[in-house]
């Protein structure tokens, strides 16, 4: 009877299985998103094109923020890039397990696959955005040197980060629905305390201990200084968030491990 009882219990799936679940639900993101639209990806590149419009306007034209002798609309749309990234991916991310309750609910599967497949879907935006990021680097003729090669690491430092913050907020927005409008508002203050429109430099000293506590901050810098003005990142910056970013990630591991077995009867 025993037996008989084990063999009843359903198979669990396999990596392979896991892997193409993953990949259907990114593509059903990315589909869902752009299928209907107009412009399609066009989105993905005007979102942060806009904004590098207004912040050249703003903080170049009108508050004379400096740009380290780039060209300012560069020197922005090199952090808008991650930025939108990280944001669009959050933004999405915290309501994909109430988004996706009905399979969280009726099958099983590791759950952390619902909020990746936010993340990866948004790899098409970056994408869609880093082109067009280059066509600005040849319009302004920035060349790039052997620096080029460490921005494999600073764009997994994003996802990372990226992915750590989507795994805290989907968990946490199962048990607490306000968890998402407070996402929201967050986003929008933490776009102007990561230093996007504006140098690392030029905050004041006393504040900049506060701003290298953002973890956006090294990644962000990191990919200027490699990308925008060909150097090497002050990678004292880099470490700190790098240590951040794992220890986020480890953390939110953890918590969304810890909760998933409530996600079925929450939701």
């Amino acid at each position: 009877m025993a037996k008989r009882q084990l063999s009843d219990q359903p198979e669990p799936m396999s990596l392979s299985a896991y892997l193409e679940l993953l990949m259907n639900l990114t593509r059903r993101e990315v589909m869902g998103r752009y299928s209907q639209s107009l412009f399609g990806a066009g989105w993905a590149i005007a979102q942060p094109l806009a904004m590098m419009a207004v912040f050249t306007l703003v903080f170049a034209r009108l508050g004379q923020m400096p740009s380290g002798g780039a060209p300012y609309p560069l020197f922005a749309f090199a952090a808008l890039v991650p930025w939108f990234f990280f944001s669009n991916s959050v933004n999405s991310g915290t309501m994909s397990l109430v988004t996706y309750r009905n399979i969280v609910t009726k099958t099983y599967f590791p759950r952390e696959i619902v909020p990746l497949a936010q993340v990866g879907s948004r790899l098409v935006d970056l994408a869609a955005s880093s082109s067009l990021f280059a066509l600005l680097m040849i319009y302004y003729g920035v060349s790039v040197g052997r620096w080029l090669a460490l921005v494999p690491l600073f764009v997994l430092l994003l996802v990372l980060f990226t992915l750590g913050v989507t795994l805290a907020t989907s968990a946490l927005n199962v048990f607490y629905r306000d968890v998402n409008p407070v996402v929201q508002i967050g986003l929008q203050l933490w776009l102007y305390l990561t230093p996007v429109a504006y140098p690392l430099s030029a905050v004041p000293a006393a504040y900049r201990p506060l701003f290298l506590l953002n973890p956006l901050t090294g990644v962000v810098e990191g990919l200027r200084a490699v990308l925008v003005f060909n150097r090497a990142p002050e990678w004292d910056v880099v470490g700190i968030s790098a240590a951040l970013i794992l220890g986020l990630l480890l953390c939110s591991a953890i918590l969304f491990k810890k909760s998933d077995k409530y996600f079925a009867d929450v939701i």
